[in-house]
């Protein structure tokens, strides 16, 4: 999609369902910086991590006046089994919409593995300064190391 937002940009203000039934969208977090981190689905090894880095570190980036924003295709149901089996204290939110946030991020796109395509969530984390717009981008995210080198990009903005 050749009309996804890249650094600079106004992050999209599309709502997403929050576990408690209500609904959440980045403009929400106006006059706050804010990191929403993309992953692909609940309760398995990498996002497991990724959630539990950025929940370990919620403090340090709520001191530098950034939010937390966690978001898969996952049920709120999902989510909030999710939050309580690991303690998590990010936000989380359900963008299951079709063209939804991702969507339109760029990010829901056909994956394909052992010879079967499906359509997945690339992990990606966005960096959005206090005017909503797209400070930072990383895409195909790897998770060791991630939190911190986000952590600091959030206190250097």
């Amino acid at each position: 999609m050749s009309s996804r937002p890249h650094e600079g940009d106004k992050m999209p203000d599309i709502a997403m369902e929050t576990p408690d039934g209500g609904s959440v969208k980045p403009s929400d977090f106006k006059g706050r910086k804010l990191v929403v981190f993309f992953y692909p689905k609940d309760n398995t090894p990498g996002c497991t991590t990724e959630a539990t880095d950025f929940s370990a570190a919620k403090a340090h980036f709520e001191t530098a006046g950034c939010s937390l924003l966690g978001v898969s295709k996952d049920s709120p149901k999902k989510h909030l089994n999710f939050i309580a089996k690991h303690g998590l204290t990010v936000d989380l939110a359900t963008d299951a919409e079709e063209s939804g946030l991702s969507d339109v991020l760029g990010i829901w796109t056909e994956k394909s593995m052992y010879g079967r395509t499906y359509m997945g969530m690339v992990r990606t984390t966005y960096l959005v300064d206090a005017d909503g717009k797209i400070a930072r981008v990383w895409d195909k995210v790897k998770v060791k190391g991630h939190v911190e080198e986000v952590l600091a990009a959030a206190q250097a903005l």
